[in-house]
């Protein structure tokens, strides 16, 4: 019941999906087979029997990442299926309905050029089975009683296909929605906020600040000699001592404190309601902390991280780039006074 390119997978959610469907669409054909067997159809019931073997194959193609050949078996399962059905009980028997899965599916699974010829294609079919069943009979009819119940069957089997693959679309739209949001607002590497999105919500902070006059601590922080680091153990040891690093300051913090990947190896924490020495004193617990990690080279040796940071509180006549500047500041002289500290800014 879909539609893809034979040689690249494009999507692995969808392709998931497809191979829950022909689990579905296998049992349905089970049904299909007892069922037409009571209904006096054996044709169309051993046809069934070749569907269940197509759709175990293309199940099992799919687990492969054989995509075309997969998606060729369940093309010719579902058009040649559906015709036969139709040609031998009728119209009414709702059999055409597959077809229709096909439509969603396309647009999923295909390039939009290659999609649109596709549904081309699809409504020409359809048409053609819906011209054809006005100049012949069908060719096993069955009583009329039997042909409602097939009918209904086949739309509630259709009703639940697209119901499952609506919710489908719509998981996958918001999965990768929340993932654009994420990959907008985070730093890949730490998780935390990145400079950008930490710059809005410190924006929307200070303008908190100013109605209210609750006082708002910045704090900057920096790990000691971080590039001997990378150049000694190398930048895979250097990406995971980010990691830790940033993990431990996100834990020393309160849920509402905003922290973010400020520079390669520089971090910004903004604290609201904090006033200068409480925010000192958070510094400290992340200081404390790293110096009670331990921290280990690939190779087992010990690597000494350190962390020097600088504090600064919001005054009414700043703006962000003048705290973060005067928080800057005392990084430096914590620097220059030999790392491994924190330093307040000079009032």
């Amino acid at each position: 019941m879909f539609a893809g390119e034979p040689i690249r997978e494009r999507r692995p959610q969808f392709w998931q999906v497809a191979k829950r469907c022909c689990q579905i669409a296998a049992t349905v054909d089970v049904a299909f087979f007892f069922l037409f067997h009571l209904l006096g159809s054996p044709i169309l019931a051993w046809v069934n029997v070749l569907s269940v073997t197509m759709y175990v194959v293309a199940y099992r193609a799919l687990g492969r990442k054989q995509n075309g050949l997969a998606i060729t078996l369940i093309w010719s399962e579902v058009i040649i299926h559906a015709g036969l059905g139709v040609v031998l009980i009728g119209w009414d028997s709702g059999f055409h309905y597959y077809l229709l899965i096909f439509i969603p599916a396309l647009f999923v699974s295909m390039r939009l050029q290659g999609a649109v010829v596709a549904l081309a294609g699809l409504w020409g079919y359809y048409v053609a089975l819906y011209l054809l069943m006005w100049f012949i009979e069908p060719l096993q009819p069955i009583a009329p009683g039997a042909l409602l119940g097939v009918f209904l069957f086949n739309l509630s089997v259709v009703f639940a296909m697209f119901s499952y693959l609506s919710f489908f679309y719509l998981t996958m739209v918001t999965s990768a929605n929340r993932k654009l949001r994420r990959m907008a607002t985070t730093d890949s590497l730490t998780g935390l906020f990145n400079r950008r999105h930490m710059t809005y919500l410190v924006e929307k902070e200070l303008a908190r600040f100013q109605r209210n006059g609750h006082p708002v601590a910045f704090l900057v922080l920096d790990i000691d000699h971080f590039k001997a680091i990378n150049d000694e153990h190398g930048h895979e040891t250097g990406d995971r001592v980010l990691e830790d690093v940033a993990d431990i300051i996100r834990a020393q913090f309160r849920t509402q404190d905003l922290i973010a990947r400020w520079g390669g190896e520089e971090f910004l924490a903004v604290l609201p309601d904090t006033r200068l020495h409480r925010a000192q004193a958070s510094a400290e617990r992340v200081r404390q902390a790293l110096l009670a990690h331990d921290w280990l080279a690939p190779n087992g040796d010990s690597i000494d991280i350190t962390i020097s940071a600088g504090v600064s509180e919001f005054r009414g006549d700043d703006d962000l780039n003048s705290a973060i500047n005067r928080a800057d500041r005392a990084l430096y002289r914590s620097k220059e006074l030999g790392r491994n500290r924190v330093e307040l800014e000079v009032v």
